[in-house]
C-alpha cells in the first residue's frame, strides 16, 4: 500500500470515527453565584471526561434577571436544556410548559423517597418527579471570632437571650451616636425572612401558616411576639444594629463591621474566599426552654421542555451526575450547601464538621415554606419592617396589614 493511500485510508477512518462519536451539546443555566459557578465547573469536567460524546456548556445570569430570561428563552426554543431553578418556582415551571417529567425508569418515584431527605417529595406529582435538587440548605449563626476575642466573649449563643447580650457588647458607635460596628445584622431581604417566618415564629409557640401553606397564621400572639424579638434588634436607644447598615447584611460580616450573621449554608464558600475575615459558625440559638426551629429550602435541576431527541438522552445522563453521591460531596466542599441524600450528609465526619455540622444538624428542626411567589411574599416582610422603622407604625398594626396582603396573594394564587 502506498504512503498516499495509507493516508487517504487514515483519514477516512478518522472522519467515520468523528461521524460515529458525534458530540452533543446540551446547555445548563444557573444564576450566578461565584461558589455555584465553581462547583458546577467542576462537576461539568467530570461529566465531559465520563461521557466524551456529551459537552455541557453552562450559562449563569444575576439572579434578578434569571427567571425572566428563562422564561424567555425556553419558549423560543432556545436556552437550557436542563435548568436550575428555586424550588418555591416548581408550580409556575410546570404550568408554564418550561419543564418536563422525569423519566420514571431512570428516576423512580420510590428510591428517590427513600434516598433523599422527604422534603423533596413536594417536587413529586403522583408516581413522577419533575425535579431533583443536588443540595439543601439550613440557616445557621455566623460569628466574627475576632470581634468575639476583642470583646473578651468566649463563646457564641446558645439562646436568643444570650444572643442579644453578645450584640450588645459587640456593638460599637462613634461620637455621634452613628453605629460603626453592629452587633449583628439585619434586613429582610436577606435571610431574616426565612428566619423570622419558620424559625422564631415557631419558638414563639406558633404556625406561620396553616392548610398546607396557603392559609397565613402569624397575626397572633406568637407572630407579634417573633415581631417585637426582632424588631427589638434595631429599633430604642439600645439598638444592636441597623436595616441597611453597609446595604447588605453579608456585606457587613464580611467587612468585619458585624459580630453576628444568620445565613444560609450556601455562605461558606464566598466567606472561605474573603481575606483576613476569622469566623466560626454555630446553630440557630434556641429559646430559653430549648426550642430550636429552623428554615430549609433547596435548588432543583429539572429537564426543559426544549430537550428532545439525543438531547433529552443527554440531559437525562447529565441529571443523574449532577444528583449522584459524588456530586453532593463535591457540591458540599464548594458551596457549602448539604448534600440532598442523608447518606451523604449526615455521615460522622460531615455531621460533625466544625463548620457543616451546625447546618447539618439544623435540618433535623428545619421547616420548608411553600411559596406562592417568594419575591412577592419576601417584599411583604420588607414593607412590615419599613412601616416600623419610618413610619413609627405599632408592629401589631403592621403585621396585620402584611398578613392581610400575603393571604390576598395566596388567595389569587391558588384560585387557578
Amino acid at each position: 500500500m502506498t504512503y498516499r493511500t495509507t493516508a487517504l485510508a487514515t483519514l477516512m477512518a478518522a472522519g467515520l470515527g468523528t461521524a460515529a462519536q458525534a458530540e452533543v451539546e446540551i446547555e445548563y443555566w444557573q444564576y450566578f453565584f461565584d461558589a455555584r459557578v465553581e462547583a458546577m465547573e467542576q462537576l461539568i469536567e467530570n461529566f465531559e471526561a465520563a461521557n466524551p460524546d456529551i459537552t455541557v456548556t453552562m450559562t449563569h445570569f444575576p439572579y434578578a434577571d434569571y427567571r425572566t430570561k428563562v422564561a424567555a428563552a425556553i419558549p423560543a426554543g432556545e436556552g437550557p436544556d436542563v435548568v436550575q431553578l428555586f424550588y418555591g418556582w416548581l408550580n409556575d415551571y410546570v404550568e408554564a410548559d418550561l419543564i418536563q417529567p422525569l423519566p420514571a425508569d431512570v428516576f423512580p418515584a420510590e428510591k428517590i423517597d427513600a434516598e433523599f431527605f422527604p422534603m423533596v417529595q413536594a417536587m413529586k406529582d403522583g408516581d413522577a418527579y419533575w425535579a431533583l435538587p443536588t443540595a439543601v440548605r439550613s440557616l445557621a449563626l455566623f460569628y466574627n471570632e475576632r470581634l468575639f476575642e476583642e470583646a473578651g466573649i468566649e463563646a457564641p449563643p446558645e439562646t436568643l437571650d444570650e444572643m442579644m447580650d453578645i450584640a450588645a457588647k459587640l456593638t460599637k458607635r462613634d461620637g455621634a451616636g452613628n453605629l460603626t460596628q453592629v452587633g449583628i445584622t439585619a434586613g429582610m431581604t436577606a435571610q431574616d425572612h426565612h428566619w423570622w417566618r419558620e424559625g422564631l415564629i415557631r419558638q414563639m409557640g406558633g404556625e406561620p401558616y396553616l392548610d398546607d401553606y396557603q392559609t397565613v397564621n402569624y397575626n397572633s400572639d406568637a407572630g407579634r411576639a417573633a415581631l417585637d424579638m426582632y424588631t427589638s434588634m434595631f429599633t430604642g436607644d439600645d439598638a444592636v444594629t441597623a436595616i441597611g447598615f453597609m446595604d447588605e447584611p453579608q456585606a457587613a460580616f464580611k467587612a468585619g463591621r458585624a459580630g453576628m450573621h444568620i445565613d444560609g449554608s450556601f455562605r461558606i464558600g464566598s466567606l472561605n474566599g474573603t481575606r483576613g475575615l476569622k469566623w466560626g459558625v454555630t446553630e440557630l440559638p434556641a429559646t430559653a426552654d430549648g426550642t430550636r426551629s429552623n428554615y430549609s429550602s433547596y435548588w432543583v435541576n429539572a429537564i426543559t421542555t426544549k430537550a428532545e431527541g439525543e438531547k433529552y438522552d443527554a440531559a437525562v445522563k447529565f441529571m443523574e451526575y449532577i444528583t449522584s453521591d459524588e456530586a453532593m460531596q463535591i457540591w458540599l466542599d464548594v458551596v457549602g450547601e448539604l448534600p440532598a441524600k442523608p447518606s451523604v450528609g449526615l455521615t460522622e465526619e460531615n455531621a460533625n464538621d466544625a463548620t457543616f455540622g451546625p447546618f447539618i444538624r439544623g435540618l433535623a428542626y428545619a421547616n420548608t415554606t411553600k411559596f406562592a411567589n417568594e419575591s412577592a411574599q419576601r417584599q411583604l416582610m420588607v414593607e412590615m419592617v419599613e412601616r416600623i422603622t419610618l413610619q413609627d407604625m405599632d408592629p401589631a398594626e403592621s403585621l396585620a396589614i402584611a398578613a392581610e396582603a400575603e393571604q390576598k396573594i395566596l388567595d389569587e394564587y391558588y384560585a387557578d
